[in-house]
């Protein structure tokens, strides 16, 4: 597991140093005559990455290494941000400016210095205090790896407490001494290595009652790499009472012989082992493999490790740790051992009180005679505990469908070789719970000769797993309730000491010719699958493997067919409901029967979301609790600290963190990144990927763009269920157009940002201060606060984006943002243009959106100055008109622009002016309302709820020059200057008005990289233009389309993707869709409002016609009268979207829809259409062999 601050710290070097390497950044330095700083600086950075990857190499995560890495990631962000200043400043000057450009050389060569003595001390730094090994060094002892997360998990922290609360120590003997005839295992681990270790585990070893106890024992140093010839041949020598020359001689054996007199020699004694230097899971489990399993004789094995986890895994798959003693403050010796046998442990507990000390034995879990208990803390200490059994209380409430389904997948006989079916989905979503309830199944009793059920481990080792598998396919079909451990004899021997060739022979003998149902649980990589694959012989058709996984990726890739990939999905409602209450009122069921609880039950199942084990974890915890609403608002109201302090909940954290562990460090500061958009606030995936590669977390790659590989980490993180699609659109890359993220993994990315200063949130209850510079800024709606509170919880002059939900204030632009590369106020309220003049002195500007700001209606020449931007968004805002100065913007991409209006363009202009012109002022009349704004700006600011002073500048920009013009132009589009001709890297470009100047048609002919047009105003002088302007794009794949009649040009567009037809007014709707469905590569297809002028409109698709089309949308279309779907026809449309009119909608409207075998999804407004119409459409969809969901927008 990589440390987030790592991750982070990496991938803002690979900015800093890919800049540093640029062209751009050595023309600065050879202009400025500082080009050995800059090679310094490039070269240093160029070392700092390769210490970065030499810490995450050797796994070192401790505080000190880790407070290095946040200063190489501080001067990373300082080194991009003043390499990029300098080029910014530098650019060509006119004579006049010479003085000023002189000026700011001077400052950039001093800054240039200060810098290189910054990544100077770092470099020092490390080299000073030897914080990264050489790459020849060896890793760091498992001592040092141990942290205050894995005391946590490991249930250390909890036998710390017990030990101080209660005074109480465990002692070695006692434990030893536990009743029980089964063969148990007692591991210790010491915090401080191995210091103490031996002493403690001598005494008991040499305990006279022990000694007397045991007729057998032996103290062994596991060696390495493991021989278990003489691991036997060891525990022989000291189990005799005397060794001598003879003894040796004859304990020189083969393995065979050896393990046989061995297995002999122990039947009739007990005994005591020690086993120490244990450093691997991997060791113990050959150990295990040469011991016999069921060993009825009361016999005891010590385990000696200086590795945690393998200490906990030892002792048992549910394990108790206990403090044994404590030598000082750094190091105290822990005992792990099975829950079962804690009734039956007695340990001296010491009782104070004023006048005496009293000793008793007390039995773990009762009370002493003082009245206090010792507490112990069990912890789940492998993978199916902390999930799987989890949620085996779950009872597969809500999975019986997804049940039958895998079923049916693994019954299919229509297979002709071996199937491997996928079931994907993210963590804690039951996969694990579902697929043991499926493998031991009655249906599938006698299917199979077979049977193996395998947790593939990390770090994953083909030998053991392969041990792992043959063992449980040993196994009689009938006996295949779980895992075997270990067999006995001399069998299982011999299996340890076989070679990877010689495992792979044995499970091909156990798999010929045999039917047999393996799975495979938890696979993390692609790499684990083709390994594991490999190493099966050629399986009989009838043979199943199932796969659980996290990742889509590997999914698909396990699976060649797409019908044996299966996505497992969140519970839905009432089954979250029903899972939620099944254990917190064991009696009374029904949540209605507990309404003063209804509101807070409903707020916690929103943030489980559906998720299981979250459901599950969060009500065992309530169930303990009073059942009163102010507990479980305390719960909703503080879930981050408790997924951070309460171990019972701190559980879920532990698995979704696995999740996030798992993420390739580019992916987490994406992930990381999420955090700055609100609870449930659908986030737009053009939005984030324009985003991302403003801020540089994506980078062009070969033939790719940056936002190109942007929009593969979306894609990622989709499949890793990190991001959950949210809408479903062709309009995006895999028809995901927008996504969420589940409130608990936000929690989990909230925490995470915060911990390395990358996101600080404006909002109620928000820190007072912050701890280091915090590079995005996120002003949210309930945050109310002052100039000077905003200006003293942050340092402005690092932030690199800075975001606003809800309303604006006037201060939340500073001059101390020069290095700004996102500014996105996309629907803040009360934003006015003299607000967002200074937006242009922003130069590091990359990504600017003023989307559905009603009351900007433009934008200042000074745009022209950022140089740098890449995505401009003013859609939907009353902006009629660009300055000419945007002409200068070459690196621009994302050109959105669109006046404020209604699709249709019949409406009148009162339903097109702002709202101020109709709320108070249309009782008096429009041209009254002008005058009184003109004269009167304290009543526009308080109509327009805007912060600060409204000046007459604004009130006559807005009632002069917006809204006159906007009468004239009723379709909303935006005119553009000439010259927009130069923006080459132009890919969306629209909503553009051809009307009055056709020299636009002739500069969208040179935009030859367009992706996304719209245009507006087309008629039949600029149409024939328009026609030769899209052939020519030969990479556009979205054309939206204003204009009236059907343009016969349409046909040319072969590589058309998207469609959008509105207020064509077409006369002849046959020709038109007969044009339309040739078109091959059409994938979306919107109709919109006065598409077609006809009084009885009938819509008849054919087969063969739009043979790639996906989604369909038919919205408002006047005089629709039916709709019909002809066998054949839309063989692979998905989505049908609707919107109609009520008077218009009849029983009957739609026809043929059982015919349409492809169709998922059927969406409907949220009008109230008459029952008989529902009815039809619900029993249609219900006869479609694909079952396709009726949904409400």
């Amino acid at each position: 597991m990589e440390a987030t601050a790592l991750s982070v710290g990496k991938s803002v070097l690979d900015g800093a140093l890919g800049y540093a390497k640029s062209a751009v950044a050595e023309e600065v330095a050879l202009q400025l005559g500082i080009q050995r700083d800059h090679a310094f600086i490039r070269d240093e950075l160029a070392m700092m990455q390769a210490f970065m990857r030499a810490a995450h190499d050797e796994r070192d995560n401790h505080e000190v290494l880790m407070t290095w890495v946040k200063q190489v990631r501080d001067v990373a962000y300082d080194a991009e941000d003043c390499l990029q200043d300098f080029s910014v400043h530098l650019h060509k000057p006119s004579w006049w400016r010479l003085p000023r450009t002189l000026q700011e050389r001077r400052r950039i060569a001093k800054k240039m210095k200060e810098l290189r003595t910054r990544v100077e001390d770092v470099s020092q730094r490390n080299l000073r205090y030897q914080l990264i090994k050489s790459a020849g060094s060896k890793p760091v002892t498992s001592a040092e790896q141990s942290s205050i997360t894995a005391a946590a998990i490991f249930g250390i922290d909890d036998a710390r407490r017990a030990a101080k609360n209660d005074n109480s120590k465990v002692d070695l003997v006692h434990l030893i001494n536990t009743p029980g005839e089964d063969l148990r295992v007692i591991a210790v681990w010491g915090t401080s290595g191995d210091l103490g270790q031996t002493s403690i585990i001598n005494a008991a070893y040499e305990n006279p009652d022990i000694k007397r106890k045991f007729s057998c024992r032996a103290w062994v140093r596991i060696s390495h790499p493991f021989n278990p010839n003489d691991f036997i041949q060891s525990l022989v020598k000291q189990f005799r009472s005397a060794v001598g020359v003879d003894v040796l001689l004859e304990t020189k054996k083969t393995g065979k012989e050896l393990a046989e007199e061995f297995s002999g020699y122990l039947s009739e004694n007990s005994f005591l082992i020690v086993l120490n230097n244990l450093s691997t899971f991997e060791e113990w489990n050959e150990v295990k493999a040469c011991l016999p399993p069921n060993h009825k004789k009361g016999s005891r094995i010590i385990v000696c490790s200086l590795q945690i986890e393998v200490a906990s895994l030892c002792a048992g798959q549910e394990c108790q740790a206990l403090e044994l003693k404590q030598f000082s403050a750094h190091q105290t010796i822990y005992a792990f051992y099975e829950k079962d046998c804690q009734d039956q442990i007695k340990i001296p507990v010491v009782v104070s009180s004023s006048d005496e000390s009293i000793s008793t034995n007390v039995a773990l879990g009762h009370q002493s005679q003082g009245g206090n208990e010792i507490k112990v803390f069990t912890k789940s200490l492998t993978r199916i505990k902390t999930m799987a059994s989890a949620l085996e209380e779950s009872q597969l409430i809500g999975r019986q469908k997804e049940k039958t389904d895998i079923i049916n997948l693994i019954s299919n006989r229509s297979n002709q070789e071996h199937a491997v079916i996928s079931v994907w989905g993210m963590g804690g979503i039951g996969k694990t719970t579902l697929i043991k309830d499926v493998y031991e199944s009655q249906k599938l009793v006698g299917v199979f000769e077979k049977h193996a059920c395998v947790t593939v481990m990390r770090p994953f080792i083909r030998k053991e797993f392969l041990k792992s598998l043959i063992m449980q396919l040993n196994v009689q079909s009938s006996e295949k309730k779980g895992a075997i451990d270990f067999a006995h004899g001399a069998r299982n021997t011999a299996l340890v000491m076989m070679g990877v060739e010689a495992l792979i022979k044995e499970l091909a003998r156990l798999l010929e010719g045999r039917k047999c149902l393996i799975v495979l649980d938890d696979l993390s990589s692609i790499a684990e699958w083709d390994n594991i694959f490999g190493s099966f012989p050629k399986l009989d058709s009838s043979c199943r493997i199932i796969v659980t996984t996290r990742e889509e990726s590997i999914a698909k890739h396990c699976s060649e067919k797409q019908e044996n990939i299966y996505k497992l999905k969140v519970l839905d409602c009432k089954d979250a409901q029903d899972l939620f209450t099944r254990k917190v009122f064991k009696e009374d069921k029904d949540l209605d029967k507990h309404p003063e609880l209804i509101k807070e039950a409903n707020m916690i199942l929103k943030k489980c979301n559906g998720l299981p084990l979250a459901i599950v974890t969060i009500r065992g915890f309530l169930a303990k609790q009073p059942k009163v609403a102010v507990e479980w608002r305390k719960l909703n109201e503080h879930i981050s600290a408790e997924l951070e302090m309460n171990p019972e909940v701190g559980a879920i954290k532990t698995i979704l963190g696995k999740s996030y562990d798992g993420l390739p460090y580019h992916l987490k500061s994406c992930f990381l990144y999420t955090s700055v958009f609100p609870e449930d606030h659908k986030i737009s995936r053009r939005c984030l990927i324009r985003r991302w590669s403003a801020e540089g977390y994506s980078r062009e790659i070969r033939d790719k763009s940056p936002e190109e590989v942007a929009d593969n980490y979306f894609m990622e993180l989709i499949e890793r269920s990190m991001i959950l699609p949210s809408q479903l659109s062709v309009n995006s890359r895999k028809g995901i157009d927008s996504c969420q993220v589940h409130d608990l993994m936000r929690e989990i990315s909230i925490s995470k940002s915060i911990e390395e200063n990358l996101v600080f949130r404006m909002e109620e209850g928000c820190s007072s201060n912050t701890q280091g510079t915090v590079r995005h800024l996120v002003i949210s709606t309930n945050w109310e606060a002052d100039k000077s509170e905003f200006e003293n919880k942050v340092d402005l002059s690092r932030i690199r984006s800075l975001t606003v939900f809800g309303k604006w204030r006037s201060f939340f632009i500073s001059d101390k943002m020069r290095f700004l590369r996102v500014l996105d106020l996309e629907g803040t309220s009360g934003l006015v243009n003299h607000h967002v003049e200074y937006i242009g002195k922003l130069l590091h500007l990359r990504y600017l959106s003023l989307r559905g700001c009603d009351y900007i209606f433009h934008v200042s020449d000074s745009l022209g100055n950022l140089k740098q931007l890449e995505t401009l968004d003013i859609s939907k805002t009353s902006i009629f008109k660009l300055p000419k100065t945007i002409t200068k913007l070459k690196k621009l991409q994302y050109l959105c622009v669109g006046a404020v209006g209604k699709d249709d363009d019949s409406l009148n202009a009162f339903e097109e002016l702002p709202k101020v012109v109709l709320g108070p002022c249309i009782c008096m009349g429009w041209l009254l309302g002008f005058c009184m704004a003109c004269c009167a700006p304290q009543l526009l600011k308080e109509v327009m709820d805007v912060d600060g002073d409204m000046n007459r500048c604004d009130v006559c920009t807005q009632c002069c020059c917006v809204m006159l013009p906007l009468l004239m132009a009723k379709e909303g589009p935006t005119w553009m200057p000439r010259g927009i001709g130069k923006l080459k890297s132009l890919r969306t470009l629209g909503l553009v008005n051809l009307a009055w100047d056709k020299a636009i048609l002739r500069d969208i002919k040179r935009l030859t990289q367009l992706r996304k047009l719209a245009v507006a105003g087309i008629n039949q002088e600029n149409g024939q233009e328009l026609c030769s302007v899209v052939a020519n794009l030969s990479y556009l794949e979205s054309l939206l389309v204003q204009a009236r009649g059907m343009p016969g040009w349409v046909e040319g567009l072969k590589n058309l993707v998207k469609l959008v037809l509105r207020s064509s007014r077409i006369l002849e709707h046959e020709p038109a869709l007969q044009v339309l469905g040739k078109l091959p590569n059409l994938v979306s297809l919107r109709l919109g409002a006065k598409s077609f002028q006809v009084d009885d409109l009938r819509f008849t698709f054919h087969p063969e016609a739009f043979p790639s089309l996906i989604v369909l949308e038919l919205n408002d279309i006047d005089g629709l009268k039916s709709v019909e779907f002809e066998e054949g026809a839309m063989l692979r449309l998905e989505r049908l979207d609707f919107r109609g009119k009520l008077e218009e909608t009849n029983t009957g409207m739609f026809s043929g829809l059982p015919l349409l075998r492809s169709l998922k999804e059927f969406m409907l407004d949220s009008k109230t259409y008459e029952h008989a119409f529902m009815e039809d459409l619900q029993g249609q969809l219900g006869a479609n062999p694909n079952g396709p969901a009726l949904k409400r927008s």
